[in-house]
């Protein structure tokens, strides 16, 4: 079945969203070097819901009038995806080796296409392989120098990583199902949440949920007058701008689709880190840094046609 003609794709628009993601190494690399990775992440949603205060009360309204379904997705989406999980995947790094979170966060997209058919119905046809399995090689590619010679280790480690790269393929799934149209054919209801309310929803409830996260952790909540101008660019910028472009193309998104475009992400990342940061990558990197944005691209154009291998 073809998708509707008023809900054309926008998997380009969750790739733009996802490398702006991917830019925010240049601030956050010097404060991680000066704050704990819980007092930043509290800064960031404190910052952002600040600005938001003028669209608070129409969010919360929408979050009044909306079933209990998405009332639970909502607070799913901002206190596990926005600030658990990178609570977690921070946290696996300091128990274990680096290599143990990275390795099974490429678990994100698998997660996330299983979701996608539970919650949301959403089917794949055979030709979705053509680019996941091309996408997830040339992640894996990129994400270690040596792709051949990888050893998870530490099992708690890696269960918190696991568990972060599920809260993060749920959120990408219950954003889509708040945030979709949910008068297309097949589904039950209404049009689904506006875009503007979910970002300020994400985030509002995610503060309270990072606070928890800090006191847990013991982390210190004072910064410097220095750090808050960087923490203000990392809220706004790939944060804040980043989610609104986020949520804006996922209304009209297959999370499946999506879920493969997040990974500009980890490729705008890799470009800023040796542009800018002074890293280099390896001659198998540079082939899974291609692979990735041949891939996400290829898909981008595919879901535009008549015949789109993801039917939402």
């Amino acid at each position: 079945m073809d998708r509707p003609a008023h809900a054309p794709d926008r998997t380009w628009l969750i790739a733009v969203a996802a490398a702006m993601w991917g830019t925010d190494g240049l601030l956050r690399q010097p404060l991680a070097g000066q704050l704990p990775a819980a007092t930043v992440v509290f800064w960031e949603h404190l910052l952002i819901v600040v600005v938001l205060i003028p669209f608070l009360p129409s969010a919360f309204r929408a979050f009044q009038a909306a079933s209990v379904r998405d009332r639970v997705a909502l607070v799913v989406i901002g206190a596990g995806a926005s600030a658990i999980a990178t609570a977690l995947f921070t946290a696996a790094f300091r128990l274990g080796d680096p290599v143990t979170p990275l390795v099974l966060q490429k678990l994100q997209p698998v997660v996330a296409v299983a979701a996608a058919a539970l919650l949301l119905r959403e089917r794949v046809r055979p030709g979705y392989l053509f680019f996941a399995v091309p996408a997830l090689v040339g992640a894996w590619l990129m994400a270690f120098a040596d792709p051949l010679s990888v050893a998870p280790r530490a099992v708690t480690a890696a269960l918190l990583a696991v568990a972060a790269a599920v809260l993060w393929a749920v959120g990408t799934v219950l954003g889509r199902m708040v945030s979709a149209d949910h008068g297309a054919e097949g589904r039950a209801g209404g049009p689904g949440m506006a875009s503007r309310d979910v970002t300020v929803l994400r985030f509002a409830i995610g503060l309270p949920a990072s606070a928890i996260v800090l006191a847990a952790q013991g982390a210190p909540v004072a910064v410097t007058p220095a750090q808050l101008g960087p923490l203000a660019l990392l809220a706004l910028i790939p944060g804040l701008l980043g989610l609104t472009l986020y949520y804006i193309g996922l209304r009209s998104t297959a999370a499946s689709r999506a879920t493969l475009a997040e990974l500009a992400f980890p490729a705008t990342a890799a470009l800023i880190g040796v542009g800018l940061l002074g890293t280099s990558l390896t001659i198998t990197q540079w082939l899974g840094l291609l692979v990735v944005v041949v891939s996400v691209t290829a898909l981008g154009l595919r879901e535009r046609s008549e015949r789109p291998v993801v039917h939402a």
